[in-house]
């Protein structure tokens, strides 16, 4: 018998998508080149699983990265809704350089994860990690939406209550009170 949570886990939906990380020519005698996020793919059988490169000359390459699955999560249905509703619905990437040379001579900027998830990608950026973000396909941002329709929920607005209305507390925390008798002279009365 399986558990629930492994039910659920059969069942979230997803996408599968590969990233095309680019290594660009840039004009800076310290640094001539520089890595960035070119796209995010529907992924194929056809790209095999392990990283390639698919374009190299003088001024860029390109490398082909697959087999990344961007679930949907319903306790994230916030995070997917602000993405959906943003005037350009995006996929966020998390990439790292590699630490030494493993897929070319020189080191490769690989993906790490890939998410539809607002809130996730701030985590990763409040973790100072390289996040960067590429416009959604259609279908996706429709397929994110219906997900976004069935298991969002807006929380109501509560209404603050005015700071008038709060108790009053000393520095302690203990309840102080104001009085408008007057206790004391001064200027004037006499």
């Amino acid at each position: 018998m399986q558990s629930p949570e492994l039910d659920a886990a059969i069942r979230r939906p997803f996408v599968a998508v590969a990233v095309v990380m680019r290594r660009e020519r840039i004009d800076n005698r310290w640094q001539p080149w520089r890595w960035v996020l070119a796209d995010v793919v529907p992924d194929e059988v056809g790209f095999g699983e392990r990283p390639r490169l698919l374009l190299k000359d003088e001024r860029e390459e390109r490398w082909l990265h697959p087999g990344f699955k961007v679930e949907l999560f319903t306790d994230d249905a916030e995070g997917y809704y602000l993405n959906v509703t943003t005037l350009r619905p995006c996929f966020w990437v998390v990439w790292r350089m590699e630490e030494e040379a493993a897929l070319a001579d020189e080191p490769v900027a690989v993906p790490q994860i890939v998410t539809l998830s607002y809130h996730d990608a701030g985590r990763w950026l409040d973790a100072q990690e390289t996040v960067e973000q590429v416009a959604a396909p259609l279908d996706v941002v429709q397929w994110l939406q219906h997900f976004v329709d069935e298991h969002h929920v807006l929380e109501a607005k509560r209404r603050q209550r005015p700071q008038s209305f709060k108790p009053l507390q000393d520095r302690f925390g203990n309840p102080a009170r104001v009085s408008t008798d007057k206790k004391f002279g001064g200027a004037g009365h006499g």
